[in-house]
């Protein structure tokens, strides 16, 4: 079935936040990036970090470690320049670290919608997508690369990272491991990186395809290069016939407030691809 990005629009523009529209008109419509800047502004904090429910399932207004961590993976997807967004947000990320290196949020979080999945943490406590997502935009100071990387050692092996059986979890290691140069048993830890990801793809539903295209975003990726033979034209496949009549793409959990950003990600897979 052909891609209709008529009708993906049409959706995005009905659903979508304000933040959604303006990325997919950059990414999809030679939309402004500067208009991008400034929506993302407005959920950036006096004290450089991050909240207003940026990331759906935590509405705080307070600056909290998952805000920041869905909008630097966003960036890091779309290849959004950061520009100054970021500007003081790794001071702000080092001030909110705890002596063994894992993060602290503010206890108001519990004040406002919280997806119960976050309940218990009151939202993201895990600094190694945050800081290796950070590295990538040169805005990690030394210090919190170097506290990121012992925590780091503290709580990932090879052992543990291959016993992750969910695709899109592996993101925590991928975005830390493949940002730095200089740790202990780092070609093991990439190793099992990628093992990891091949085997929950292997194994992956089919509404988790589009999952895979945050590790192998172009042909050429090298998670793209380490899969099985005929694997991710499989997933292109279903991810393409995974298009809904009204134009958008279902999240794997099959909640609405996610729809617009999956389609988002599915649309650019599938034109990375060449399929759209």
């Amino acid at each position: 079935m052909a891609i209709d990005l008529a009708k993906a629009r049409d959706f995005i523009y009905r659903q979508g936040t304000l933040f959604e529209r303006a990325l997919f008109a950059w990414l999809f419509d030679e939309g402004s990036l500067e208009r991008v800047h400034h929506i993302i502004l407005c959920y950036k904090n006096p004290d450089a970090g991050f909240g207003h429910g940026m990331e759906h399932d935590l509405k705080a207004p307070d600056s909290n470690p998952l805000a920041l961590e869905y909008l630097l993976g966003v960036m890091k997807h779309t290849e959004m320049p950061a520009g100054a967004l970021l500007n003081g947000t790794a001071d702000w990320v080092e001030g909110q670290m705890k002596a063994d290196g894992s993060l602290r949020n503010p206890p108001q979080t519990r004040d406002y919608p919280l997806a119960p999945w976050w309940q218990e943490a009151g939202g993201q406590t895990l600094p190694d997508s945050i800081v290796g997502n950070l590295i990538r935009f040169d805005r990690a100071t030394p210090s919190l690369v170097e506290k990121t990387k012992r925590w780091a050692l503290a709580n990932h092996s090879p052992e543990s990272i291959m016993a992750n059986e969910w695709l899109f979890m592996a993101y925590h290691a991928f975005d830390f491991f493949f940002a730095i140069d200089d740790l202990p048993g780092l070609d093991d830890l990439r190793g099992a990186t990628i093992d990891n990801i091949v085997a929950c793809a292997r194994a992956a539903p089919d509404n988790q395809v589009d999952s895979l295209f945050v590790f192998a975003p172009y042909p050429d990726s090298l998670i793209a290069k380490a899969l099985p033979a005929g694997l991710l034209d499989r997933f292109l496949d279903q991810l393409g016939a995974r298009q809904q009549e009204e134009g958008h793409w279902r999240d794997q959990h099959d909640l609405p407030q996610w729809f617009p950003m999956t389609t988002i990600n599915a649309l650019l897979a599938l034109r990375r691809h060449g399929r759209l």
